[in-house]
């Protein structure tokens, strides 16, 4: 590794909030593009085979994918507000200056909507974990 590459603290990136906003970027798009193809894929046995699409739906109605569900959320909200927050950057002549502070609105509205959002959705995995 050619000296200077490695970063504070050991990683490879010497950014800071920017870079990881970055790397979440990349994250959460790979994670929905993969959602999407397995979706797609789910959804096209309903010609196929609907009985096949049937079983393959009642999979989904345990509290692992429901967990998975709430992931693909967070990622999905993630990845929309901090597009959102690049376009911004971008387009707008003071976007720039202001990456640092609109990077910690977008984080802090992912927050408070990701809380909003865990109880009606981990309804049915609380239930079944717990008996709430």
């Amino acid at each position: 590794m050619a000296s200077g590459t490695k970063g504070a603290k050991g990683t490879l990136y010497r950014g800071r909030e920017g870079m990881w906003s970055w790397v979440a970027q990349r994250v959460t798009g790979v994670l929905v593009f993969f959602f999407l193809f397995a979706h797609v894929l789910d959804t096209a046995l309903v010609r196929v085979s609907p009985n096949t699409y049937n079983k393959v739906i009642e999979t989904y109605k345990n509290p692992i994918v429901n967990l998975l569900e709430v992931g693909l959320v967070g990622a999905v909200m993630f990845h929309a507000f901090n597009g959102l927050r690049i376009i911004a950057i971008d387009f707008w002549s003071k976007g720039p200056k202001y990456q640092r502070q609109m990077l910690w609105g977008v984080v802090g509205l992912w927050a408070v909507l990701m809380i909003g959002f865990l109880q009606p959705m981990m309804q049915h995995t609380l239930h079944e974990w717990f008996g709430w």
